[in-house]
């Protein structure tokens, strides 16, 4: 492993750049988490389509299928802040574009499907810029911590906190909704000028121009020739499938099978949300007493939990136990996975390794809810879960063979742990 120089003065600042990037972080997915509620329910005014009205929420998770490869390249070549910037502002054109259709009631699907693709690439812009980031701005001791609390602020707030506020805000309108989503995108873009550092990678002077196919293909080889790195896309890549299906499917479980009424499947959603703060509180202690292999391995448990309950029991509350240690795995892997990434992958490298590794992650979700949606048809939901559980249980044998004690010693230098 080669150990990158830590820039002069990053230690003093680590403190105040990790709190700046959890705030930015916390208040961006809260806006995110209401715009994934708002869209859709706009939709339900124009269509009783099931097809067109699910059709909005995949238009917010396809770009990562489409541009996160690129985005990764962009990343590695472009200041990450102000891509950043770039990307809040590309959330508060499309904001004030729904909201004025909205006060004029020229609302149409057409309209809604854009806003929502560009919402996704403003989005996959914001988190790929974000994760390479850190390293810029924090110092390798300080990044488990910082970690830690940037995907709880993911999980909570993107998960838990935004539907909540969003069908709160929906419920006095679309147009209260929508403004205080740009308020919230408003607080983010003024949250980053806190930050201290330069977040422009300075690339090696002989390497020369490279073509964006040829930085493409460079991100997915260290992805490739590292079997720890490669290893974390295969599970990230079943896992959030199996996410994208819970989450496509579930809504239908709940109100018909389970017989909860909308408020009591917001309940078992929220089990997701909360089992993921819990996860960020406790990942560091959870990290000393058991060690990161054992914490990351929770994260299959929870995940296989989440799928295979609903095959045995529509139980609201097991249904809802089960989530909650999704969520809980969900946190734990994502903060070790990101600071063994950091640890293993030159800051060069960060936005096109980030986007290689988030399009086999993010861009199986909506692979995930298209193909349990195909199999729920056919076969019913008992065996369309049951198919997610069977591919669950096929990583544990590869992850405990991968993810040994002295691979982990030698990802983890002494000064880093």
């Amino acid at each position: 492993m080669t150990t990158t120089a830590v820039p002069a003065g990053i230690d003093r600042t680590s403190t105040r750049n990790t709190g700046v990037l959890v705030a930015f972080t916390a208040v961006t997915n809260l806006a995110d988490g209401v715009t994934k509620v708002v869209l859709p329910l706009m939709a339900t005014a124009l269509t009783s389509s099931p097809l067109q009205i699910s059709a909005v929420g995949l238009t917010l998770t396809l770009p990562w299928l489409l541009v996160a490869l690129h985005v990764g390249v962009l990343v590695d070549r472009v200041d990450r802040r102000r891509l950043l910037w770039v990307a809040n502002g590309m959330r508060l054109v499309v904001v004030g574009w729904l909201l004025t259709a909205a006060a004029g009631g020229t609302t149409s699907l057409p309209l809604l499907y854009a806003g929502g693709l560009t919402l996704g690439v403003a989005e996959v812009i914001a988190l790929t810029s974000a994760g390479a980031l850190v390293p810029d701005a924090v110092a390798p001791a300080g990044r488990e911590r910082a970690n830690t609390w940037v995907a709880g602020a993911e999980t909570v707030c993107n998960e838990f906190c935004g539907p909540f506020v969003g069908g709160l805000l929906v419920a006095a309108g679309a147009s209260v909704a929508l403004g205080a989503t740009a308020a919230a995108y408003v607080i983010g873009i003024g949250v980053l000028v806190f930050l201290v550092g330069r977040f422009r990678v300075a690339r090696t002077g002989d390497r020369g121009a490279t073509s964006v196919h040829g930085d493409i293909a460079e991100g997915l080889k260290v992805l490739w020739r590292s079997q720890v790195l490669r290893l974390m896309a295969l599970v990230l890549t079943v896992l959030c499938a199996c996410w994208g299906a819970w989450l496509a499917l579930m809504p239908l479980i709940a109100t018909t099978t389970m017989g909860l009424d909308p408020r009591g499947y917001g309940f078992v959603l929220s089990a997701l949300g909360v089992g993921g703060l819990v996860g960020a509180l406790t990942v560091r202690p959870l990290n000393r007493l058991l060690g990161r292999r054992t914490v990351m391995f929770v994260d299959l448990v929870g995940t296989l939990a989440m799928v295979a309950v609903p095959v045995l029991t529509t139980n609201a509350v097991a249904v809802g136990a089960a989530a909650f240690f999704g969520g809980l795995g969900g946190t734990l892997w994502t903060v070790n996975s990101r600071t063994i990434t950091q640890l293993l992958v030159e800051p060069e490298m960060m936005g096109r390794f980030s986007a290689a590794l988030r399009l086999f992650s993010w861009g199986a979700m909506p692979v995930g809810a298209a193909l349990v949606g195909v199999l729920a048809e056919w076969f019913g939901f008992r065996v369309a879960f049951a198919v997610f559980a069977l591919a669950t249980l096929a990583l544990i044998v590869p992850f405990l063979r991968t993810f040994t004690p002295a691979v982990l010693n030698r990802i983890y230098t002494p000064t880093d742990a």
